[in-house]
């Protein structure tokens, strides 16, 4: 037998292995929603991981689902976890296997379970995964019954109530996908995508590609990478042959050649498609689709941030997981409604408040145009105060995620970047948030002399943690990081820079994130010519933004925060944190439109009113107001007006009251009943208009839906505003009359939300109280057909909602 006959053989006989291994019918990677027809039972229930387990009185519930959320507001609970409870629950789903599904790798992926999950299949025990912010999946294939049924059960832990200083949320609170491929696929997050090079003209665009062979002999693999753009058209491809063994994995490494990119940017949000497809022996094995952007991001110690070579002012805000009444288990719409509101008031930027987000949030974020920072931690080895009676009041709780950091913080930073890596909205990897609050725990002598806006306890105290231990351990958390994704700058958001300036802390990160600390920019930047410093945690007074727009080495500023969210909160009965610019519901509050006022150009005006403040009242942000003009007779009012324009005169029924310049002009103002009516001038031409009218008794609800159809497969929701008005139309903004809400048709009412940080409703029971004169009810699709929400209130005329799920 010559050489070159054998060598001809031995490939004839690898392809035709690899023709009987992967037959057509396991070509295809399927995956689909695996959150209809679980069981769930709060509290423990001993030996629920097995099979046989009697869950006929357990309750069905659809995926995602929070259980606190569900209540009750309890006093004996924690503020930082907004008065709700935790405990013990768990779910339990059986099931047959898919059409498609025989004879293929089958996986189950949680997207996030709050928190101490434990995964059982068939009662074999698959695994459990402390955090409740990573994303994690089990291989199901070695328990599963071809013909059925298979039982998966999770028990979930969130006994300690008091772990986190905001509310999380317990049980399985984000989505779950099963999905099946061929014995030879792409790894978990296998899939990586950089734009290393990138001109106007062309761009090179690297492709990393884990590969796992879990069949008995080995493969070569044909990869294959393929760039579509928005048209669906292929506009690169590379390929590359890896050869695997069996039971093992392989690594592919493909160069896109790229001509004339559109760019990613937060103006112009332009999104390519790269599919990556194996195949053995001219076989078909898998094939993953993601959404990717080409950009470039560089930041400078002297010039701040440049996106795609522009100079690029980062006007972020911080946000958390939750929706008020939906608690955490907050459906894909609800965010895109958020995301659109904090568009429109100038925002480009997102901090990712203090753990890894939803999957589909960051989706979100390629498609409408943020550019985001995402946070790993809180804390690392050691607690932080968790406060239990209302912020800063009593004695905290310790416990928390660094309970089990030695074990899964790097493996839990490690996925966070893997999942993530291909987004274009990420700009910069977080390792962790205040994790330098003085004497929170880490103290150092420095604390005896230096100023500092945020400190638990006075001065150096020496029985504390030693900060000098965190330059070390940011070292190797920015090595874990790096090494999953080089491709972008890792920071951290520190509260005690006074503190960390004198540890290896800050010299360990590529960008350095300063909390509450604007006073210390110019000083720092001068002492620390390299350092990249940007305002991580801002309040909203202007002269926090003023520190940013006015010097071109401060790139940015996250105000705290973009929109109300749960826990935090102070004493009882308060359940929530009121520092956004939108409230629990999403509905703008003042301070919205004066951010508006500096962060965008468009003309724009808009009124509220006050009291009158008492002389040497404390100045530096926009004062608790409200967009009414009903007030009681001789009252002294102070209006205030959020505009961009050169300058605005203010008429109260009809009568001119003067014409002011500036963002912020305010008029002290006799009441008087009747219209209130501002115009904003550019040049000396008006260029806009705005007025407040005093409403009569409330007489009528207005239901605004915000869309008239529902996708019925996809569980769509309608989110219905829902004002109480007078004869006139006009927002009766002190009304809260108790709403009821009835539907019929394939819907439910998914939760209702005032705003009111002291309501404690149950959040799906039909009545709720209205806050300042609105609701927004959420309505969820559960099959097509018609459907039909009633609003009704006592002495008010009611009005009914059509909508249409398909």
């Amino acid at each position: 037998m010559t050489f070159s006959f054998y060598l001809l053989r031995r490939a004839l006989l690898l392809a035709l292995a690899g023709l009987l291994a992967y037959p057509p019918a396991q070509a295809q990677r399927q995956q689909q929603l695996f959150n209809d027809n679980w069981k769930f039972h709060r509290g423990d229930a001993p030996g629920a991981e097995r099979p046989a387990a009697d869950d006929r009185a357990w309750r069905a519930v659809t995926l995602p689902h929070d259980w606190s959320i569900e209540g009750p507001f309890s006093e004996q609970w924690a503020s930082a976890t907004a008065y709700l409870p935790g405990g013990v629950g768990w779910y339990r789903k059986s099931f047959g296997l898919p059409a498609g599904y025989q004879g293929k790798n089958v996986f189950v992926y949680f997207d996030g379970v709050y928190k101490n999950s434990e995964v059982w299949l068939n009662g074999h025990f698959l695994g459990k995964r402390p955090s409740g912010f990573a994303s994690f999946q089990y291989e199901l294939t070695p328990y599963l019954k071809a013909s059925g049924p298979n039982v998966l059960a999770v028990k979930v832990d969130h006994s300690e109530v008091a772990d986190s200083r905001w509310y999380t949320g317990s049980g399985i609170y984000r989505n779950v996908y099963l999905l099946a491929t061929a014995p030879v696929h792409i790894s978990q997050w296998g899939v990586g995508f950089t734009t290393p090079q990138v001109s106007a003209s062309a761009a090179t665009g690297q492709v990393t590609v884990d590969l796992t062979n879990a069949a008995a002999t080995a493969a070569a693999v044909t990869v294959t990478g393929t760039l579509l753009d928005a048209k669906g058209q292929a506009v690169a491809t590379a390929k590359q042959v890896v050869q695997v063994k069996p039971n093992a994995s392989g690594a592919a490494r493909l160069t896109l050649l790229l001509k004339n990119p559109a760019l990613w940017s937060a103006e112009h949000p332009n999104l390519y498609k790269l599919r990556v497809s194996l195949a053995v022996a001219g076989r078909p094995t898998d094939e993953l689709t993601e959404e990717v952007g080409v950009r470039t991001l560089r930041f400078d110690a002297n010039q701040g941030f440049f996106l795609n070579g522009q100079p690029t002012k980062l006007r972020g805000v911080c946000i958390h997981d939750d929706a008020g009444a939906l608690g955490v288990a907050v459906p894909p719409e609800v965010w895109e409604r958020r995301l659109k509101a904090l568009k429109a008031v100038g925002c480009n930027s997102l901090r990712m408040s203090h753990n890894p987000h939803a999957d589909y949030l960051y989706r979100l974020c390629d498609r409408l145009g943020f550019l985001v920072m995402d946070e790993a931690f809180d804390e690392w080895e050691r607690g932080k105060n968790k406060w239990v009676a209302g912020w800063n009041v009593g004695t905290p709780s310790q416990n928390g995620s660094h309970e089990y950091f030695k074990e899964w913080g790097e493996r839990d930073l490690r996925d966070m970047v893997r999942r993530n890596r291909n987004r274009p909205s990420i700009i910069m990897w977080s390792i962790g948030n205040e994790i330098d609050y003085p004497n929170d725990p880490y103290s150092h002598e420095v604390l005896n002399t230096g100023r500092n806006p945020q400190i638990y306890g006075k001065g150096y105290l020496p029985d504390h943690p030693p900060a000098a231990e965190m330059g070390p351990l940011a070292r190797r958390l920015v090595a874990v990081a790096k090494q999953a994704d080089n491709s972008r700058p890792i920071t951290a958001a520190l509260a005690g820079v006074v503190m960390s300036n004198f540890t290896d802390y800050p010299a360990a990160l590529d960008v350095v994130g300063y909390n509450y600390q604007e006073f210390r920019y110019p000083e720092d930047h001068k002492t620390y010519p390299q350092r990249i410093i940007y305002g991580s945690e801002n309040g909203m007074a202007p002269s926090a933004w003023a520190a940013v727009d006015s010097n071109a080495y401060v790139s940015a500023q996250y105000l705290w925060t973009g929109i109300d969210y749960l826990g935090e909160a102070g004493r009882w009965p308060q359940r929530s944190n009121g520092a956004g610019l939108l409230d629990l519901a999403g509905f703008p509050k003042p301070e919205y439109y004066f951010r508006q006022s500096l962060w965008t150009s468009a003309t724009m005006l808009s009124l509220a009113t006050t009291e009158v403040p008492a002389a040497g009242a404390r100045a530096g942000r926009i004062p608790r107001s409200a967009p009414t003009w009903n007030w009681p007779a001789a009252s002294q009012v102070r209006v205030l007006a959020l505009t961009n324009n050169d300058a605005t005169e203010l008429f109260l029924n009809g009568q001119s009251l003067g014409r002011k310049t500036g963002r912020l002009p305010t008029w002290d103002v006799p009441y008087a009943a009747g219209e209130l009516r501002a115009t904003g001038y550019r040049n000396g031409q008006a260029v806009s208009e705005t007025m407040l009218k005093t409403a009569d008794a409330p007489a009528a609800l207005r239901a605004l839906p915000d869309r008239p159809t529902l996708a019925a497969k996809a569980n769509g929701l309608a989110q219905i505003e829902v004002r109480v008005e007078d004869k006139n139309g006009v927002l009766v903004a002190d009304a809260a009359p108790e709403v009821t809400v009835t539907l019929s048709g394939p819907a439910r009412l998914l939760g209702i939300e005032s705003g009111d940080h002291a309501s404690h409703e149950a959040p799906t029971a039909p009545q709720h109280r209205a806050h300042q004169g609105r609701l927004l009810v959420y309505v969820q699709a559960t099959g097509p057909g018609p459907i039909r929400v009633a609003l009704a209130a006592p002495g008010l005329a009611g009005q009914v909602v059509e909508l249409r799920a398909e």
